[in-house]
């Protein structure tokens, strides 16, 4: 069974930051395209920074220049620095591994930007 364990989350003020992270198995972590995405209330979930294909990195255009994804292969675990934050970056953070036609999530950790 496919598990993807992120902590990380809490409550920050505007200006600050957050480091998420995700863990998961070695075979899941050297194999399948990892990734993070959000939800905030009321809205779709969406791309917030990816590793592609070919080891590069993508970025929602609302957090370039403020997040940065990153994987430790010690570790297993892919990261989200999170700087900067703002308000509007409230949301459920989660984890997630492709391959072809398969995807896996994790269970999500709460990120929420408030004074």
């Amino acid at each position: 069974q496919v598990q993807l364990v992120e902590s990380g989350g809490g409550l920050v003020q505007p200006g600050g930051s957050l480091r998420l992270s995700c863990a998961t198995s070695r075979n899941i972590f050297i194999m399948y395209t990892m990734g993070w995405y959000r939800q905030a209330p009321g809205k779709q979930r969406e791309l917030v920074a990816t590793f592609n294909s070919g080891g590069n990195t993508n970025y929602a255009d609302s957090v370039k220049g403020r997040f940065t994804i990153s994987r430790d292969y010690a570790k297993n675990t892919v990261y989200l620095q999170m700087n900067s934050l703002k308000p509007e970056d409230t949301a459920v953070y989660y984890c997630k591994a492709s391959r072809l036609q398969y995807n896996y999530w994790g269970q999500g950790t709460q990120v929420t930007v408030s004074s």
